[in-house]
């Protein structure tokens, strides 16, 4: 009794996240670049899902206990802030950024729950994709889409894609632009996470890192 009263004291001190869309479009807004709606990009969401939070789409507390689990192994490691471990998390992160450390984690997570319980999943992953940096100056996955391939999120082949999903981790160090070598490290580790989650077969997945990357188009919509 005790303990439950103390959980729901600190969820209480926790900002609410009703809002949260309309702090996404200020974030949008900030940056000068577009919304992205739903439906959507699926091949985007799809490599995004694979290489950040496999179990997106599983259970809510299945998907909260990994990502947890994840964090402690990586604070251990590291021994420091692991950041946020879920998309969830991660979209929490962006949202109410403080300065790292345990007690922010413990936040992030805590608002993560409260993301998933407040929104479905999709909108969730829409607001991420919409949320995070990319590098270059490209904040959402509709600046970067237009910004690196001349094209929208929806249009992206599976080659831009995996490439664009592999950004957010660390954008100065994967920019495509500067460290292409790396970037397409990073780009192989997608789309062995899209053969590991059985969305593309090791065949398809060698055919799309072969296919040329067309990142010497127009910078600019």
């Amino acid at each position: 009794m005790a303990f439950s009263g103390a959980a729901a004291g600190y969820e209480l001190a926790l900002p609410g996240v009703g809002d949260a869309p309309q702090m996404v479009a200020a974030i949008v807004r900030a940056h000068h670049g577009e919304l992205g709606q739903l439906p959507l990009p699926k091949k985007l969401a799809t490599s995004i899902v694979a290489v950040e939070d496999e179990h997106f789409y599983t259970n809510i507390f299945t998907n909260v206990l990994d990502g947890a689990a994840r964090a402690a192994v990586a604070s251990l490691e590291r021994s420091g802030d692991p950041g946020g471990s879920t998309i969830a998390q991660q979209l929490a992160k962006q949202l109410f950024p403080r300065p790292p450390g345990f007690a922010t984690s413990l936040e992030d997570l805590a608002l993560g729950i409260k993301l998933s319980l407040a929104f479905p999943r999709p909108k969730i992953l829409q607001m991420y994709l919409n949320a995070i940096y990319y590098g270059n100056g490209y904040w959402g996955d509709v600046a970067a889409a237009y910004g690196y391939f001349g094209v929208s999120p929806d249009r992206l082949s599976w080659a831009e894609a995996s490439m664009l999903a592999g950004l957010p981790q660390a954008p100065s160090a994967y920019d495509p632009l500067r460290h292409f070598s790396l970037a397409k490290m990073r780009q192989r580790h997608v789309l062995a996470q899209l053969v590991a989650n059985h969305v593309l077969t090791a065949a398809q997945a060698a055919a799309v890192y072969r296919v040329p990357l067309p990142l010497h188009r127009a910078r600019e919509r």
